[in-house]
């Protein structure tokens, strides 16, 4: 580029300029990333859901739009950002990696606020944007068990909480496997766990929503004022992140790779 092309000196209103290095890098930098990527899942996940009502898809068609707009957009916010802040995106995939020694305890609790911030705007933005009749038809996109009065599948709290527990076991899985571990295909982490959404929607999508994430659960509860089984949504994704953590951290991966504390970024590689 020419010298004389007009140009926006980004070196000279960086915000290496006005904060602390440390601050930055520690804090700031990772507390953006984590909220922008459950917004980015709620925005373009539930408002797949409140899309696809709107334009009447049919069921199969509906399930393969909100499975691929879940998994692109974990997948996606996963490559853009997670050598920042690690890409955890999760109160449940914060929680596995804190369990398995991999972020201190105060930053794991600020990267679950902005997460649940993060969720909460992208909702008031659907509530926004989509019109009140397909906003009720879907619920904004909060994630629900499959009952026997609205759906040929009958689910229930307990299988639900089972699904879920299952579903979020492999997401940490697989993010264990490709993200942390030092062996892994660090090269298609992010397409890894995206996929891994993706797969997971297709079967537990009609049947719970496939939250794997409370963040996902409790932005558009909270805009819809809709509580309903919420502790099914906190308690699967947690206890299944938190058992492939411990079968990943304490089993899978021998001691000597184990790091002695968290890295000061908290990557997941």
């Amino acid at each position: 580029m020419a010298t004389n092309d007009m140009m926006v000196p980004a070196r000279e209103f960086n915000a290496n300029n006005f904060l602390p290095e440390d601050l930055l890098d520690y804090w700031i930098r990772p507390l953006i990333a984590e909220f922008l990527g459950p917004f980015a899942l709620v925005f373009i996940g539930a408002g797949a859901i409140l899309t696809a009502t709107s334009q009447g898809f049919s069921n199969g068609g509906t399930l393969v739009a909100v499975a691929l707009a879940h998994g692109l957009a974990i997948g996606l916010m996963v490559a853009g950002a997670g050598h920042i802040s690690g890409g955890h995106y999760n109160p449940a995939v914060t929680f596995g990696l804190w369990l398995g020694g991999k972020i201190g305890t105060l930053k794991a609790i600020g990267y679950v606020i902005v997460q649940l911030a993060g969720a909460v705007v992208a909702a008031l933005l659907l509530r926004y944007i989509y019109p009140e009749a397909v906003r009720n038809a879907t619920h904004l996109g909060v994630p629900a068990i499959a009952y026997a009065d609205n759906n040929a599948i009958i689910v229930g709290r307990a299988r639900g909480f089972t699904i879920e527990v299952i579903l979020t076991f492999f997401l940490m899985y697989v993010i264990y496997g490709t993200a942390v571990d030092e062996r892994g295909a660090h090269a298609i982490a992010a397409l890894a766990i995206g996929l891994t959404i993706t797969m997971d929607i297709f079967m537990g999508g009609p049947l719970t929503g496939a939250a794997m994430n409370p963040s996902r659960h409790f932005g558009p509860a909270l805009v819809q004022n809709d509580w309903k089984d919420t502790w099914v949504y906190w308690a699967g994704p947690l206890v299944g992140a938190g058992l492939a953590a411990i079968a990943h951290a304490y089993i899978f991966i021998p001691r000597a790779l184990q790091e002695p504390t968290a890295q000061p970024t908290e990557h997941h590689g």
